[in-house]
């Protein structure tokens, strides 16, 4: 669940998938992501020096933006003036909140690298990156309160709320390989899944989408979330660093259990009785991950994140056509970065 040692992985089939998305949307998209990426910069620059760099470092860190991409593509057609200001604001706060939780999963992960730089806690201290974390966090309800729509803001604060309880039941389980199957989907849908809802439910709200359609889509950003996270869990175990940008195993090392972990301890006798505690070294963890995928497990994770998706796609509202293909692309970028 943790991607604490990214390295800056190359470019996917889902990054290109993302790319043909942003092309197909044509300049209004392009400007839209555009406005999102100078008040990101704007935001993070404006808090005193030490803040503000580090803050500045962790927006321009890189990410795909995949979140205010779909604030945009939940919208639809194109809105009016005031329409993509709360659009942008919406795509703002999303990003926020995700950049706020990395940095924060990094404080309590001890983490040395994101994306192949040092993280705040690593370069500044506790103290200085928990602040990061909770400015990031600060800035991206005062963009939706500047707005004044209170629909949005009840948006966000579920999200953020949803975020917090996952993350809370991560720590809660860690080390504990006998979490059930459930447990864990749960806190995924939570942890990961909430974001990419929030930001369709956002994007949907500001096109002006009727209240089932926009719980549609909702529930389409939310099953997405989920199948991300289902394969980045498998891409944990299954994927060499110079690929997926993060050591095998990282999961395992700092007491994450995860799908593949939970389906191989049910196939491999051996490895039920591996206790978690006792993984120290790179080493140790990439021999548990060759265990893991010896089982069969990673096929079967895969297998589950993938009808994920066919769910999130099948239960699309009647949207116009290049809407749905455009949402449909996306969901097919999330597969693609893991084929």
């Amino acid at each position: 669940m943790s991607d604490a040692t990214e390295l800056s992985p190359p470019p996917s089939a889902g990054a290109a998938a993302l790319e043909a998305v942003v092309r197909a949307g044509g300049t209004q998209l392009g400007a839209l992501l555009d406005r999102t990426e100078e008040r990101l910069v704007a935001l993070a620059g404006g808090h005193g020096a030490t803040l503000a760099r580090h803050a500045t470092a962790t927006i321009s860190a890189g990410g795909k933006r995949l979140r205010p991409l779909l604030v945009f593509l939940a919208a639809g057609e194109a809105p009016d003036g005031a329409a993509q200001a709360r659009l942008v604001r919406a795509a703002v706060a999303v990003e926020l909140i995700h950049s706020a939780s990395l940095v924060h999963d990094d404080v309590l992960d001890a983490a040395a690298l994101r994306r192949g730089a040092p993280t705040v806690v690593a370069a500044a201290g506790r103290t200085i990156a928990t602040a990061t974390g909770d400015l990031l966090f600060s800035r991206a309800f005062a963009e939706l309160v500047e707005g004044g729509e209170l629909a949005d803001v009840r948006a966000l604060s579920a999200a953020a709320s949803a975020l917090a309880t996952g993350e809370l039941m991560q720590r809660t389980d860690a080390w504990d390989a006998q979490v059930p199957v459930e447990r864990y989907l749960r806190r995924c849908e939570l942890k990961t899944g909430s974001l990419f809802e929030a930001a369709c439910r956002l994007g949907a709200l500001g096109g002006g989408a009727a209240a089932a359609e926009a719980d549609a889509l909702a529930l389409f950003g939310r099953r997405i979330g989920l199948a991300f996270q289902l394969l980045d869990d498998v891409l944990d175990v299954s994927g060499p660093p110079e690929r997926t940008g993060k050591a095998r195993g990282t999961d395992l090392l700092d007491g994450t259990v995860t799908l593949p972990l939970i389906l191989a301890r049910e196939r491999d006798a051996q490895l039920a009785r591996i206790a978690l505690r006792t993984l120290r070294t790179a080493q140790d963890a990439e021999e548990v991950c060759d265990r893991i995928a010896a089982t069969g497990a990673l096929a079967v994770a895969k297998e589950r994140a993938l009808a994920v998706v066919a769910d999130a796609r099948a239960g699309l509202p009647p949207l116009p056509p290049a809407q749905r293909d455009a949402l449909e692309l996306v969901a097919a970028g999330v597969v693609e970065r893991y084929a």
